[in-house]
């Protein structure tokens, strides 16, 4: 019986910087065929892939099991839900035309099971990082995303995927922090959004590589998904309650 909703969160495939890529995917891929028998929806949080741009007629070569196994999902009727993270931002119509994805570039609220959520891949909420947030506005450009266009796919995919690696050594060891919710951005814009929308029950995030899981208020529960790098934790609802879970680290 289809009555659970599913999600997780940054997998990073192909990422040039992180071994044991192929075992990964294999590892994501488990996990669908897993949850396939009791899934309504799944929903995946952003940078599945660790840099993903579509030209007209090419994009990056790899993933075929993934794919394959997310066109299973949808062909049998669940639901799959792909907010683009800041990794593989540059998402277009390809894995919705292909796979039945439904592709969202933006946080937004939610109504899952008649329980109200408010959920996004989590970059760009904390309002204080002043340098991302620059970043993040020059990358969502659509004159930034032309040009990149304009590059030979030969050059341009294997530039997205250098920067993607260099980045990623850069900030090893900065991700997977959570200073408390008294300390941190996303928290404090979590409770302004709060304010103007007090219904919302669950907010889910991924992008930090953290696990939280708090209660901001009595009825409002405020979640960031970990990863698929060394975590490999994911969230389940029946309609009823939020779970977190661990999945089994061996193949």
């Amino acid at each position: 019986m289809n009555n659970k909703v599913y999600f997780f969160s940054d997998a990073h495939l192909g990422s040039i910087a992180i071994k044991g890529g192929r075992e990964r995917e294999l590892k994501v891929v488990r996990f669908l065929d897993r949850i396939k028998s009791d899934a309504v929806a799944i929903y995946i949080m952003g940078d599945l892939f660790d840099f993903w741009h579509e030209y007209r007629y090419t994009v990056p070569k790899g993933y075929t099991r993934l794919l394959g196994k997310l066109s299973e999902l949808t062909d049998s009727g669940i639901e799959v839900h792909f907010f683009t993270g800041n990794h593989d931002l540059w998402c277009g119509d390809y894995l919705e035309k292909e796979c039945g994805l439904h592709i969202h570039h933006e946080a937004q609220q939610l109504s899952i099971m008649g329980h109200s959520f408010y959920m996004g891949h989590g970059d760009g909420l904390d309002k204080t990082d002043r340098h991302y947030l620059l970043l993040r506005s020059l990358l969502h450009s659509h004159l930034c995303q032309k040009l990149f266009a304009s590059v030979h796919p030969r050059w341009g995919i294997w530039l997205g995927q250098t920067w993607a690696g260099h980045s990623r050594k850069k900030h090893e060891g900065l991700e997977g922090y959570f200073d408390g919710p008294d300390k941190d951005g996303m928290v404090d814009y979590v409770r302004q959004y709060l304010k103007a929308h007090p219904d919302i029950e669950y907010f889910i995030f991924g992008h930090r590589h953290v696990d939280v899981d708090l209660m901001l208020t009595d009825t409002t529960r405020f979640v960031i998904l970990g990863d698929w790098i060394e975590k490999f934790t994911y969230a389940a609802f029946d309609g009823e309650q939020l779970s977190i879970h661990h999945f089994a680290a061996q193949l």
